[in-house]
């Protein structure tokens, strides 16, 4: 299988770029909708992480409670790797899953820290980064969650940088306020002809 990561930073719009995707017909496999899924209610991680951090970090639902996850991470670089040693496993062979399923000549999988990863990158075909300032950014991350600059900021830097970013892709969509919708839909079908050909090549 062909395999298209499409990766970029916190509010550059990588869900919105995907949806595009996939209104030509391309697979998705969210590494993030993953995520939230193994860690909602009866998710696959909350035994795992109810025993590793205590019944505390578990909302009444029985799913994580995230605010005071992220809260703890954040602050703590340990509990983060804690964390992850439970979660990227299951996140990893739901992925593969997924993909194995996917029909098409390719999929896209969306990995908000392809980049980050190592692993990763060795998964996949082509790096498609979604780029746009970090100014832009910021605005999108307030206006979405509703939490402060500074709140926004803190995640940004905990990323890779944009210019890191950029120099590890092999195509680069330009997603910044106030393009017009209809060349960023343009962008997508450039691409979507150039993966759908470069998949079809590697079958033959």
């Amino acid at each position: 299988m062909f395999v298209v990561g499409l990766t970029g930073g916190i509010g550059s719009g990588k869900s919105f770029i995907a949806d595009l995707f996939a209104r030509h017909g391309v697979a998705i496999v969210d590494t993030d909708v993953i995520a939230h899924s193994i860690t909602a209610p009866r998710g696959a991680a909350m035994p795992h992480i109810a025993s590793e951090f205590g019944e505390a970090f578990v909302a009444p639902d029985g799913s994580l409670d995230r605010a005071k996850m992220r809260a703890l991470v954040f602050a703590d670089d340990l509990a983060k790797a804690r964390l992850e040693a439970i979660t990227h496993p299951l996140i990893r062979a739901e992925t593969e899953r997924q993909m194995a399923a996917a029909g098409g000549p390719y999929v896209i999988a969306v990995v908000p820290l392809l980049v980050e990863s190592a692993t990763w990158k060795s998964r996949v075909d082509r790096v498609l980064v979604i780029d746009c300032s970090v100014d832009t950014q910021i605005a999108r991350v307030m206006r979405r969650n509703g939490v402060t600059r500074e709140q926004v900021s803190a995640i940004v830097a905990r990323q890779a940088s944009r210019e890191v970013r950029l120099a590890a892709a092999d195509d680069v969509l330009v997603n910044e306020d106030g393009r017009p919708p209809e060349l960023v839909a343009d962008d997508v079908q450039r691409l979507h002809e150039k993966y759908r050909s470069s998949a079809i090549a590697t079958l033959r």
